[in-house]
């Protein structure tokens, strides 16, 4: 049965940014600034991190902002180890 209230959904764009929290061993960092001054390009510090864009459909940016965030804590990211940013925009 269709309701006679349908809500509109906005579309929202997101980017999510995701690293290892402070004080975490990053070997994969680790290599790369050892490789990148063997190739004669010293670095202070390098951090790996992993970016993860997408689009989705909700009622309202919180609503929007909850969902990735729930997507964050259920699969993208490790909350015992990671940190994450999430980028939030309005795109239709």
């Amino acid at each position: 049965m269709v309701s006679d209230f349908e809500v509109s959904k906005m579309q929202y764009h997101a980017e999510v940014t995701i690293g290892l929290k402070s004080g975490m061993l990053d070997p994969e960092a680790t290599t790369i600034k050892k490789a990148l001054e063997h190739l004669g390009y010293p670095t202070n510090s390098l951090q790996m991190q992993k970016r993860f864009i997408l689009d989705l459909d909700a009622a309202s940016r919180d609503e929007a902002r909850f969902k990735v965030d729930e997507m964050c804590n259920r699969l993208l990211a490790n909350p015992v180890i990671h940190n994450y940013e999430i980028v939030l925009e309005e795109s239709g």
